[in-house]
């Protein structure tokens, strides 16, 4: 079987819900990250095989395939082809998935692994919502499934308190790991660590200005245990809160998969190499818990240990979800999310696995790092981890 590299990555700084970027259409957002990938690889664009896209809520701006809106949108040939995914948050880490495997198999030499939501134009939920309040349909979920797991629905929210009332984390515990995670993102930013990743778009303020886009609107410097303890639980008596969940966002982002052949053919010089894949699934109730078991199973299929592993990223989906995963894999803790998550940084549904996974390559080049590991929740209890070998 053939190596997959990674030629190029890149991503869009977080905007907020009616932040900077709410001007932005997707289908433009996810082309200029297609653009900058181009650029920072030096290909020639009609050398792309296929773009590969991500994306939840395949709704309104986001409908009729985005995937090939954002190439027509974009600076690429019309002759470059395009699919649009969904496996809910980890939609573009199946994109790289995807492109790396029809590089290993020799399919295709160069392939873009993106992803693309936004949360202010295209709201989440809104298949679902916008289908029922059109009269079509009940819902995703038929009685059949429904009955066989004895719920009346199936929620991120309920599955995040299951798993802080099972490991018996207290709401400060929580609340801890959400200041950590703003203020390791607030020093990265101050120290430059975002920069070989974001592209900078233009965006306005909250005034309508113009302004450059290059800086991730939902860090809190300010962000306090106090503060913190102020909000709300977003259930009765329980436990999560916006604070210590991550936070809606608008972003885009993707990376250049190629061969080795691509490389000796356009003379290429790559960041990364992808070492190993694998995804599993399992409880939908709970469903957030899958990385655990994700992270067992890539380690395996590369014949690593945590011992090989210089970064994780563990998207940030609620604070329980990478707490619970540090305590049942017993990685190091300060190898973890170093420059933040997405309870600082913002988590872009469709576009968060190959956000985090810019930020993996670069980070690990930036530290002189060798092996850094990926993985994220997702809805229906699946979860996808990622190994690269930063080169």
């Amino acid at each position: 079987m053939g190596e997959a590299y990674v030629m190029a990555a890149r991503r869009t700084a977080g905007g907020k819900r009616g932040g900077a970027l709410r001007e932005w259409h997707p289908a433009n957002m996810g082309a200029r990250i297609l653009d900058a990938l181009v650029a920072d690889s030096g290909i020639d664009p009609a050398a792309i095989e296929d773009v590969i896209m991500g994306c939840v809520s395949q709704v309104g701006e986001q409908s009729f395939h985005i995937g090939r809106s954002c190439v027509l949108a974009s600076s690429l040939p019309d002759s470059v082809p395009a699919v649009t995914i969904d496996r809910q948050c980890g939609s573009s880490q199946q994109s790289l998935h995807f492109a790396a495997q029809a590089v290993m198999s020799g399919t295709q030499d160069v392939v873009i692994a993106a992803g693309v939501e936004s949360m202010t134009r295209v709201p989440m939920g809104s298949p679902t919502m916008l289908a029922v309040k059109a009269g079509v349909g009940k819902g995703p979920w038929s009685p059949a499934i429904l009955e066989r797991y004895g719920v009346t629905q199936f929620s991120q929210f309920t599955g995040a308190e299951m798993i802080a009332a099972d490991y018996q984390m207290a709401r400060e515990e929580l609340d801890a790991f959400a200041l950590s995670s703003h203020r390791k993102a607030a020093e990265a930013t101050r120290e430059g660590a975002f920069e070989a990743e974001i592209l900078p778009l233009d965006g306005v303020d909250r005034e309508g200005n113009a302004i450059c886009h290059d800086r991730d609107e939902g860090i809190r410097e300010d962000a306090s245990m106090e503060g913190l303890a102020s909000l709300d639980p977003i259930s009765e008596g329980g436990r999560i809160t916006a604070g210590n969940a991550s936070q809606i966002c608008d972003g885009a982002s993707g990376v250049m998969v190629v061969s080795e052949k691509a490389l000796a053919e356009h003379g290429l010089t790559p960041l990364a190499r992808i070492d190993a894949l694998a995804v599993t699934a399992g409880d939908p109730v709970i469903m957030l818990m899958e990385p655990i078991p994700a992270t067992a199973r890539v380690l395996e299929r590369a014949g690593r240990g945590h011992d090989d592993i210089d970064l994780y990223e563990v998207n940030e989906a609620f604070a329980p979800v990478p707490l619970a995963w540090l305590k049942e894999t017993g990685a190091d803790p300060e190898r973890l999310n170093v420059h933040g998550g997405a309870i600082a940084l913002g988590h872009p549904l469709g576009a968060s696995g190959t956000k985090l996974m810019a930020t993996l390559i670069h980070a690990l080049r930036r530290r002189g790092g060798r092996f850094g590991l990926q993985t994220m929740c997702e809805g229906g209890g699946i979860a996808n981890a990622t190994i690269v070998e930063a080169l």
